[in-house]
């Protein structure tokens, strides 16, 4: 069987960006592909120096993913802090990656342009972090964004390179692109917390219903024709609905007499109803937290039998 990685940080609510970006079609292959899922708490250290919000944080991510449908008897659910191969790899391989690649990186690149002060070294080593993630598993294939394909692009320059001076050792991962352009956030740029511009998953009807109504839209009249195709509304509904949802709802915008108002209740409706199923579960999930870390330990003793096999060669290798 053939397998993948992915792996979500743990830094606040997860988003429909971060669901549909990579988790959503991770969870669907997991009945076909040996499938790996982790929280990497180790990147959320980059900008996260409070380690109760962080455990806190972490916790919920794997109820988060738990609820949507990931299955402990079919993935590998971990945390990436309890697999260390993960870090003793990550030195290994920035003894072989120059510094060109991760002064490329688009993470460190807007970090720069932001001018944000007093970085740290993990920020600008991050790309090296999540080559090992996934190169210590020896995936084939990697679920990523659009927007990610680069930190993938590095890891396999990496193997490549250390390939190339040790002889093989790693698999080269393809990427799964799984959008072929970004889930719109409610100001019309891409959905992140770091604009604070996104819907959550497992919010709170109310904090739902607060994000969908604040999304951006042009003034045009309730009486007046809407462009569906220019709403942010719209290119929101569309990544949910069905075929015909997304045709009832794009009459409604090309007749008219209907107000912005109106159709971001018609996207609340459908949101609501979409992770319907998940919310119940969460609910369900978080009154056994004994369980959660049952799983937690058993996945990572699984990662760990293939993670140490994997380092154990990397290390003859290397002479370490």
């Amino acid at each position: 069987m053939k397998s993948l990685i992915t792996g979500i940080k743990a830094t606040g609510q997860l988003h429909l960006g971060n669901y549909l970006g990579s988790f959503k079609q991770a969870i669907e292959f997991q009945d076909s592909y040996d499938t790996y899922l982790f929280i990497a708490n180790l990147h959320s250290l980059t900008t996260n120096h409070d380690g109760e919000s962080v455990k806190q944080l972490s916790y919920e991510l794997v109820l988060d993913l738990l609820s949507l449908g990931a299955d402990p008897d079919k993935a590998t659910i971990f945390m990436q802090s309890d697999v260390p191969e993960h870090s003793e790899l990550t030195w290994i391989l920035s003894c072989m990656c120059p510094m060109g690649i991760l002064e490329r990186a688009h993470a460190w690149k807007d970090f720069k342009q932001k001018g944000l002060r007093d970085p740290n070294l993990g920020l600008f080593s991050y790309p090296i972090l999540m080559a090992a993630d996934i190169l210590i598993h020896q995936p084939d294939i990697v679920p990523v964004g659009s927007d990610q394909k680069q930190h993938l692009e590095i890891a396999q320059e990496i193997a490549k390179k250390f390939n190339n001076n040790y002889g093989p050792t790693f698999k080269i991962p393809k990427e799964l692109i799984t959008l072929t352009k970004d889930v719109p956030g409610i100001d019309g740029r891409k959905m992140s917390k770091s604009y604070n511009n996104y819907i959550p998953v497992f919010g709170s009807e109310a904090e739902i219903q607060k994000a969908i109504m604040k999304i951006t839209t042009d003034s045009k009249g309730i009486e007046e024709k809407k462009d569906p195709e220019s709403c942010n509304i719209f290119a929101i509904y569309k990544l949910l609905g069905n075929s015909q949802q997304i045709q009832n709802l794009q009459d409604k915008y090309t007749a008219g007499g209907v107000g912005y108002a109106d159709l971001k209740k018609e996207l609340l409706k459908l949101y609501l109803e979409y992770f319907k199923t998940a919310h119940e579960k969460r609910i369900e999930l978080a009154k056994n937290p004994k369980k959660i870390i049952e799983i937690l330990e058993f996945g990572a003793e699984k990662a760990r039998k293939n993670a140490r096999q994997n380092l154990d060669i990397v290390k003859e290798k290397t002479g370490v």
